[in-house]
């Protein structure tokens, strides 16, 4: 690492995604401008530096479908080009920038490659939100489905191939409730579970880089677990995990196996890198994430389980403030201020593991408290579907229930508590100050939908193999009865019961909740002499990418939460300088936000 040198030139955001090239010449990732979300991808050669757009399309979003451990000169990506709601599919020529054309794609949501990067199923999505799956051959769909998946099985899906293309791994939950780890023998369609548990679905695998049989998987409920399928394997498993103390995530194996890359997260220290020498049984400690947190005061992460008012469990994950709690079991000596932090999706999960928004709230003198609500994923399908239709209502509850677990628990009082959340966490903090405007004494809303009418017919167009499950289970637009339900479910609707302060964070840019998503809401509050602070940034997206707006973001944050909960704020400084940020309304009720604006360059 002290011999590294910068490839990349990004001045103006940060890199969402980027991986080796297989033949390592290159370093390939992929960026947006402005948080449009059309990725494009590009690749850096190693030697020389020189830069290459290899999807150069405007308004158009590429995804990388296939790479090779034994094709080391080209990958397969998908581009919209053709049609905003289908990626055709194309061979990249990684040393020319050459696309050509493998599969037009006229109505599937995705492919599932082979390591000889043969195309070998496409997966359609059904009217009724599930999916269907046909055999691809010498590119060619099959005129008719392999397998169709129902609705309430739809986490099932083809995973990947052996390297000699003769097994296939899906992630199935057809006749079960957790997402379990099959291999299918192709040749006489034999399938058989390699992993399972009844308390959570099947996260992820390691496979073998000679042979792609999977080796090891891990399921995730309060943590990750991993369990050993080879005996080979099994030994390395046990030694690291013996010898690095946190979250351990084997992150790159060399062809021959001999060396693998390996990060460990202690959560109370930054994340590390290490380089794994398995015949010497050897770690060599790379390079820490974040030096600027070595020797600081992080706090832990508790896993605790909350039931809801209906009986369901609610996986959640606690951080208390430094120093208030002596005897580190998790409970405050007395109640302080909480945020409760509300994950997006709302189809994914919060996990255990460093999180520098928690980390960043405790040392302000907050308990963070982030549950996984029905509908999060990750628990089995019956959890998932139980949110269905339930957005504003039973999904909410679960929320209220999780305040008031804290409550109870002595970890905060009633009348100390904040919402948060960006995506499906601000429509949770629009619904919590809209629907129960006494639950919560404040509530910060970043990007999140105001109205679900509107939120669904703005959609972006390559959402479109998603469309029909958003419809069930959220409510269909096209209908009178859909209509009804997200007309009722919107916080817009209930605008006028907001009595609690409001801060709102939007990104111009988002294609996913457009900005019309936030203005309606802060225009209803104006209507109402109610008191908003709106904040939006015109180069951001769904969320703040740039380092400088988030820090921006973030200071105007602290100090509206310290006027509403009394915690620690830092003074703005220069805190805004090199960002973006806007206020078209409401600077006057941040407490600083006005000054700090007038002083930026």
């Amino acid at each position: 690492p002290g011999q590294a040198k910068p490839l990349t030139a990004e001045k103006q955001r940060p890199i969402r995604q980027y991986f080796w090239a297989p033949d390592s010449k290159q370093i390939l990732f992929v960026t947006d401008k402005g948080g449009d979300e059309n990725f494009l991808l590009y690749g850096v050669d190693v030697a020389s530096g020189k830069q290459t757009t290899l999807t150069p399309f405007e308004k158009t979003r590429a995804q990388v479908l296939g790479v090779s451990r034994s094709i080391k000169d080209r990958i397969l990506v998908g581009v919209n080009n053709r049609d905003p709601r289908w990626h055709d599919v194309h061979s990249l020529d990684l040393a020319t920038g050459k696309l050509t054309l493998v599969l037009q794609n006229d109505g599937f949501g995705s492919f599932l490659a082979d390591d000889q990067l043969n195309v070998r199923f496409a997966v359609k999505p059904r009217a009724d939100g599930g999916s269907e799956i046909y055999k691809v051959e010498n590119g060619k769909v099959a005129p008719t489905p392999a397998e169709t998946i129902a609705y309430e099985d739809n986490a099932t899906t083809p995973a990947g191939f052996t390297r000699d293309g003769k097994t296939l791994y899906w992630l199935d939950n057809r006749g079960r409730d957790k997402t379990a780890l099959v291999a299918q023998d192709l040749a006489s369609g034999q399938r058989t579970v390699i992993g399972q548990s009844d308390r959570a679905d099947v996260e992820q695998a390691l496979a073998d880089p000679a042979t792609g049989r999977i080796q090891a998987y891990s399921v995730n409920y309060l943590r990750s677990e991993w369990t050993a399928l080879d005996p080979a394997i099994k030994t390395d498993l046990d030694f690291l995990k013996g010898q690095l103390k946190g979250e351990v995530q084997v992150t790159s194996r060399t062809d021959d196996d001999a060396l693998w890359t390996v990060a460990v997260d202690p959560v109370t220290q930054p994340s590390a890198a290490y380089l794994y020498d398995r015949k010497a049984k050897k770690l060599t400690r790379l390079f820490v994430t974040r030096p600027e947190l070595e020797g600081a005061t992080l706090a832990p992460m508790h896993p605790v389980e909350i039931k809801s008012r209906d009986g369901l469990t609610q996986v959640s994950y606690l951080t208390l403030p430094p120093g208030s709690d002596a005897n580190g079991d998790g409970k405050p000596e007395k109640p302080v201020p909480l945020v409760l932090l509300v994950h997006g999706g709302p189809w994914g999960r919060d996990a255990y593991g460093f999180n520098g928004t928690h980390q960043w709230l405790a040392n302000r003198g907050y308990a963070v408290l982030s549950p996984n609500f029905r509908a999060s994923t990750g628990f089995g399908k019956a959890y998932t579907q139980a949110g269905d239709m339930q957005w504003g209502r039973k999904m909410h509850d679960d929320l209220l229930d999780a305040v008031d677990w804290a409550v109870k628990g002595g970890v905060t009082s009633k009348d100390k508590v904040a919402i948060m959340g960006g995506s499906y966490g601000g429509y949770a903090t629009l619904a919590g100050l809209a629907f129960t405007p006494d639950a919560f004494a404040c509530g910060v809303d970043i990007v999140g939908p105001s109205n679900l009418v509107t939120l669904l017919n703005s959609i972006p167009p390559y959402w479109q193999a998603i469309r029909t499950q958003f419809n069930r289970s959220m409510g269909d637009p096209s209908t009178p009865e859909g209509r009804a339900v997200l007309t009722e479910r919107s916080p817009l609707t209930k605008a006028d019961q907001i009595k609690k302060p409001l801060l709102i964070g939007q990104g111009a840019n988002d294609p996913r909740v457009n900005q019309a998503e936030s203005d309606q809401i802060v225009k209803a509050l104006q209507a109402k002499n109610i008191p908003v602070t709106y904040v939006l940034f015109p180069d951001e997206g769904h969320g703040f990418a740039r380092p400088q707006n988030n820090l921006a973001f973030y200071a105007t944050t602290e100090h509206f939460l310290e006027r509403c909960l009394g915690g620690r704020a830092e003074p703005f400084g220069d805190a805004l300088q090199g960002s973006s940020i806007t206020v078209p309304h409401g600077a006057e009720f941040a407490p600083g936000l006005a000054p700090a604006l007038a002083a930026k360059k």
